[in-house]
């Protein structure tokens, strides 16, 4: 464990309080709880995956919410035997990537190795700092590749995002390298998956993987942060995005097991098909799939160094550019067709389907049009505030009929695929004018069109002012998206701009209507959630038959200086899904679980039916590469130790 940081200056808001990196690991600990544990959970784990810097010695540094080492956050719910009671087990882990072994074994290093997102759009930063910041972290790269390292740094990834399952593997995701496996339930580190197979697993690899071969290969194996498992094919959908043309390439992983339900799965595995189309490098976060359909998104949020030479931030939002939004048949991506629409940001999508048609003369049926429900920003507000950063002033205006207050809703999109010339958007409103993110929903409906979708909001009058500060959840949000849809193409409301419900928080939580479509869980005061997860109940009939899982902090642990203290614990609270108004059973930790981003749940079936490990990764043991007491390796090691602390 490292010591202590000391502080120079008041600590960033999401180095602060429950946003706080936590150092201590905890191998798989027996929790106590109240209420009752429900049978549903027996023999799986819920898991969080989110951003834990361990270099965390200067508190005044620049530092954003996706920065930081990926730490596995899981409580498993073992069950001794058939009918025994279930034992909830708590357990965190660093992700051992390389550059977080790097940084441990490194004896001077203060600060993360990787440059802050909160740098990268600052736009206040200037060309030099950011040109130091990206020189150090290759320095520091070249550095651990040579004589006197005890890791050296292969990709670049911290896999600090999201996590799911995928053919007999637990995968920990992010933007920056391909997928990391681990293992379950004690959530060691296997090695990085490359598509074909994983490090530390003994199969023969046939084919190179995600990125192919070649000097662009590093970055066209960078894989987004939310792939989508197919939950009848059980195929891996997922998109590369880079710097370099065509900008974005797409994958898809076929499973090995026989898992599939589908005779027409791709017989084939798919690397890096490029995408057309698409003109400059963006930020590309998530994306949607459907049965038979994948839709990119080419949103004006740029995500280019080559912004550097035109004077502008290596982050840039544009609004008065168009949003873009690619659609393709799944195992087609050159067919691609773009729709085009006013500006927006969208980091991540709920769920996405297929409406089909059949043809009256031979009876077949077609796909008429392709639907989406996003969380749609007006805005890139919350890349700058999640850096705790103002966001830029437009150097150019925006049109007023379309200008809109600064909002982030469930929003409904339906793309006509009916005429082979005209790309036109149908609908595209919000579902409700509640603040709307995290969204999540029954795994076993996604790819189709399900009934519910559960996400976080926030209490305030309005998503501008929770971007006002750290943003942090206290109300949980059930959404009947089928009744809202309806009631939206029966009375449409405004396209772009409108909302089918136009209610807020407060007069949702008082309606008082058995049947509303929207229902809240208001967390208690001074309680705050993360990222709920949906659990299905075994002998469930609806679709929102099941439970919540979250992670929740009562911030009445905070000291007065606005940090925990050391003693503060958090608590993993099930909650009927059905209802969203009873905590079945709350699991209390042995600490707190730091505000984070995206979770999952692995049912008892994905936990014993993980594929063989050959070896686990592993904190070095043994001193570093340097064995050679040779007048050279000596000088170089006396030059070594005057740069270290200089790049630290």
């Amino acid at each position: 464990m490292r010591p202590k940081p000391k502080q120079h200056k008041p600590p960033h808001p999401y180095l602060s309080g429950n946003f706080a990196p936590i150092q201590r690991v905890v191998p798989l600990t027996p929790c106590s709880y109240t209420g009752t544990i429900p049978n549903d959970l027996a023999g799986g784990e819920y898991v969080r995956n989110g951003g834990n810097p361990v270099a965390n010695d200067s508190l005044g540094r620049d530092a954003h919410w996706f920065d930081g080492d990926g730490m596995l956050t899981g409580v498993s719910f073992r069950r001794s035997h058939e009918k025994g009671a279930i034992q909830p087990e708590f357990v965190n882990q660093y992700i051992l990537t390389d550059v977080f072994l790097s940084t441990i074994t490194s004896t001077s290093i203060e600060t993360p190795i990787l440059p802050s997102i909160a740098t990268l759009v600052n736009p206040l930063s200037s060309l030099v700092t950011i040109t130091l910041r990206i020189l150090r972290t290759l320095l520091l790269v070249l550095l651990s590749h040579l004589p006197g390292s005890k890791q050296s740094i292969k990709k670049i990834s911290v896999a600090n995002t999201a996590i799911l399952y995928h053919d007999g593997r637990a995968l920990a995701t992010c933007e920056s390298g391909p997928p990391m496996r681990v293992a379950l339930p004690a959530l060691e580190t296997v090695g990085w998956f490359n598509g074909e197979k994983c490090e530390g697993e003994s199969a023969a690899v046939a084919r190179s993987g995600f990125g192919g071969k070649g000097p662009l290969s590093f970055f066209r194996e960078w894989t987004t942060a939310h792939p989508r498992v197919d939950p009848e094919s059980k195929e891996l959908l997922l998109f590369h995005s880079t710097f370099v043309p065509p900008y974005v390439h797409y994958s898809i992983v076929t499973p090995t097991s026989k898992e599939s339900s589908l005779s027409h799965v791709a017989s084939e595995t798919l690397f890096n098909a490029p995408i057309p189309g698409i003109q400059s490098a963006k930020m590309m976060h998530d994306f949607g799939v459907s049965k038979a359909h994948s839709i990119i998104m080419d949103l004006p949020l740029s995500l280019d160094p080559l912004n550097l030479a035109k004077n502008k931030p290596v982050v840039a939002y544009d609004p008065t550019s168009r949003a873009r939004f690619g659609i393709f048949p799944r195992y087609q991506p050159e067919k691609a067709r773009w729709f085009e629409t006013r500006a927006c940001c969208i980091f991540h999508t709920a769920n996405s389907w297929d409406t089909l048609s059949t043809d009256l003369t031979s009876g077949e049926q077609r796909v008429e049009s392709v639907n989406m429900l996003a969380c749609r920003l007006t805005s890139a507000s919350l890349v700058f505030s999640a850096g705790a950063l103002a966001a830029p002033v437009p150097t150019t205006s925006v049109p007023d009929h379309e200008r809109e207050e600064e909002q982030c809703r469930l929003y409904y999109y339906n793309f006509s695929l009916d005429s082979d010339k005209k790309n036109a958007i149908r609908h595209q409103w919000a579902l409700s004018a509640i603040p709307f993110e995290f969204p999540s929903l029954r795994d076993s409906v996604s790819m189709s069109a399900a009934r519910y979708i559960y996400g976080c909001s926030v209490s305030d009058a309005s998503f501008g002012a929770a971007l006002g500060r750290a943003v942090k959840m206290d109300a949980l949000v059930k959404m009947d998206v089928g009744t809202l849809i309806a009631r939206g193409k029966s009375n449409p409301p405004t396209s772009i701009s409108g909302c089918v419900d136009s209610r807020d928080v407060s007069k949702i939580m008082n309606s008082g209507e058995v049947n509303d479509p929207i229902k809240i869980f208001k967390m208690p005061e001074g309680w705050y959630a993360q990222e709920s997860r949906f659990v299905p109940r075994q002998d469930g009939i609806n679709e929102d038959d099941g439970w919540l899982l979250s992670y929740v902090f009562d911030e009445s642990q905070l000291q007065e200086d606005g940090e925990c203290r050391p003693d503060a614990k958090s608590e993993l609270w099930i909650i009927d899904a059905k209802s969203m108004a009873k905590v079945v059973a709350k699991v209390h930790l042995p600490q707190r679980v730091p505000y984070g981003l995206h979770g999952n749940w692995f049912s008892r079936e994905d936990v014993q039916n993980q594929r063989p490990i050959e070896r686990l990764r592993s904190l070095p043991t043994k001193a570093g590469k340097m064995q050679d007491a040779s007048p050279v390796s000596q000088a170089w090691m006396s030059v070594r130790r005057m740069i270290e602390p200089f790049l630290a």
